[in-house]
């Protein structure tokens, strides 16, 4: 008997149900609750941009007028000149040292301007000192900001370009800069790593490059010096100090000496405009190494774009941080935003509700995603019991699923993308009794020993042992971002506020004061106040916690630019999961 004819395709009847794994929307922006979120995030961005505004201007007019009076370009003139004109600059780190170091005049930016950008058509992470913060000089943040985007370009395999241009370690703070693992020192050890891991490394010399800080350009490809630049282990002041001897920056260290004399650098170049252009020139001829085995689809930007409009995303979230960790909404609503043509394949759609997984495309790429719903969901047991599920909860079904999920990603190589918006994870006697620590342990445990790149973006709360167990920073994601939105500590504001409102109740009571009502409120209200703004974004992001503050419509493009960045790995290690409680 004849087989089917494989060239027949199989035509279902109108009365057959028709395969469709795109999401529906139900959101309507136009709804009084829907404005009034819009209305939140857009102040909640305005305020940010105008933060981002002032940051930019790094130390202030004069400090800027003081680098053009030598003839210098300030380093966001240079990363102008360097990046693909009409190319997205996605900046990591804009917020590092935001509020600190006020003591010293403050430090914008820490200092350095780094971030993912396209030079010659390539993806490189650029690293650029701001010689109008304090010189250029290195506070403590500025050697972990340039650490940490050393470790994406370390990890993913990112050609990086460094323009240098500082007077080397901020003295005052020199103890919190000099001597630890994370410190200035661990700068260079990175690029010996990087160097032999075969990753293209080029430096410009654009101003001075002194003390430790001199052997940064040596120890990549390629050495690139302006004319009245300065690159020396001691500068004159010190060489005279130290043993007597008086030279000018010139003959001790300048551009001129070390192309003919020391044979330091391999291009001498008048100008900062020239020497960018050369340096756009060697970047266009690095060669191509293998790529990452993830699958990306071909993919036309109209074509393939989601179904629904981004801005839309301004809609879901109540901005108020008072009211943030209640917000109630369809996570569905966020990814059928961020995926291409709004297709997502769910897995286990109707098991452990409160937190979603399945499959998606962005830009081509294919990826997983880990999202927690903040709906409340209903729930029923082995014993036929119904209950109701709290959205943004992790529940021990939902524990087990995710990680059963993450574990099936490794194995067929898909990235993981994990989107935050989570209270915790359930507690309780039913949660206990169902495994909630076995469960969780599960899901930490799978995570943890994930080799596929992971990306993850907290939208809104991300609190307590969930922050851990969707990816967060102890946990080695590729990249971490947050939307203006974004709180996370061990517990919300008003649950820590009463616990250590208690605590210090307690402890005044016990020295023989009685608190009246309105005492116990200032009590309340000053500890709650602290305890909120650590748990604000820019907290967060002033020391490194997370590597950018994103716009929500532009989450897409964010996610598409960290996927791209982690296909230039070709290399991904075997996923062993370790001892998985069962």
């Amino acid at each position: 008997m004849a087989g089917p004819n494989p060239d027949q395709s199989v035509v279902p009847s109108a009365a057959e149900p028709q395969f469709s794994n795109a999401l529906v929307s139900t959101l309507d922006p136009l709804t009084k609750k829907s404005r009034a979120h819009t209305t939140g995030m857009e102040a909640l961005l305005l305020a940010l941009r105008q933060q981002e505004v002032s940051i930019r201007q790094g130390g202030g007019a004069k400090a800027i007028d003081a680098q053009h009076g030598k003839k210098r370009l300030t380093a966001r003139e240079r990363l102008a000149l360097l990046l693909d004109p009409g190319e997205e600059f996605l900046e990591l780190g804009l917020f590092a040292a935001f509020g600190m170091y006020e003591e010293w005049g403050g430090a914008p930016a820490a200092g350095v301007v780094t971030g993912l950008g396209s030079v010659a058509g390539r993806l490189v992470m650029v690293i650029a000192n701001d010689a109008t913060v304090k010189a250029g000089a290195f506070f403590p943040m500025t050697a972990k900001k340039v650490l940490r985007a050393q470790a994406i370009a370390l990890e993913n395999r990112i050609p990086t370009i460094y323009l240098v241009d500082s007077s080397g370690v901020f003295l005052p703070l020199q103890e919190d800069v000099f001597p630890d693992q994370d410190d200035f020192g661990r700068i260079f050890r990175n690029n010996a790593v990087m160097s032999a891991k075969g990753i293209p490394q080029i430096t410009a010399i654009m101003g001075m490059c002194v003390a430790g800080g001199a052997y940064l350009p040596v120890m990549t490809d390629h050495v690139l010096m302006t004319e009245g630049s300065g690159l020396f282990l001691a500068g004159p002041a010190l060489v005279q100090a130290a043993i007597g001897q008086k030279y000018s920056a010139e003959e001790l260290g300048g551009a001129t000496m070390h192309a003919e004399i020391s044979g330091t650098v391999d291009f001498k170049e008048p100008n900062d405009h020239l020497c960018l252009a050369r340096l756009r020139s060697l970047v266009s001829r690095l060669g191509h190494g293998p790529v990452a085995p993830f699958d990306r689809a071909a993919y036309d930007p109209r074509r393939d774009a989601p179904r629904f409009a981004s801005p839309e995303l301004y809609a879901l979230l109540d901005a108020d941080p008072a009211k943030g960790a209640g917000n109630s909404y369809d996570m569905h609503e966020v990814i059928a935003r961020l995926v291409d043509r709004s297709q997502f394949d769910e897995y286990k759609q109707d098991y452990g509700k409160t937190v979603l997984c399945g499959y998606g495309r962005i830009g081509g790429f294919a990826v997983g995603i880990v999202a927690n719903q903040k709906t409340h969901q209903t729930h029923t047991s082995q014993t036929g019991e119904k209950r109701v599920e709290f959205g943004g909860v992790i529940y021990s079904e939902s524990a087990e699923k995710a990680a059963r999920f993450i574990m099936d990603c490794n194995q067929n190589l898909i990235p993981l993308i994990f989107l935050h918006d989570v209270n915790g994870f359930m507690v309780g006697r039913d949660a206990e009794w169902s495994g909630i620590i076995r469960a969780g342990a599960q899901m930490v445990s799978a995570v943890a020993n994930s080799t596929v790149p992971k990306i993850t973006i907290i939208l809104g709360g991300s609190f307590g042992a969930g922050h851990y167990a969707m990816c967060g920073k102890a946990y080695d994601p590729r990249f971490l971002f947050a939307w203006p939105t974004a709180r996370y500590a061990v517990m919300s504001g008003a649950s820590a506020a009463s616990t250590l409102v208690e605590i210090k109740i307690r402890q005044l009571e016990r020295g023989g004061k009685q608190l009246s009502e309105e005492e116990r409120s200032q009590v309340f209200d000053s500890i709650k106040a602290s305890y909120d703004e650590q748990t604000d974004c820019r907290y967060a992001a002033a020391r490194l916690w997370v590597d950018a503050i994103i716009d929500p419509a532009k989450t897409r493009d964010v996610l598409l630019t960290a996927l791209k960045a982690a296909a230039l790995n070709p290399h991904v290690e075997k996923f062993n999961p370790g001892v998985i409680q069962t």
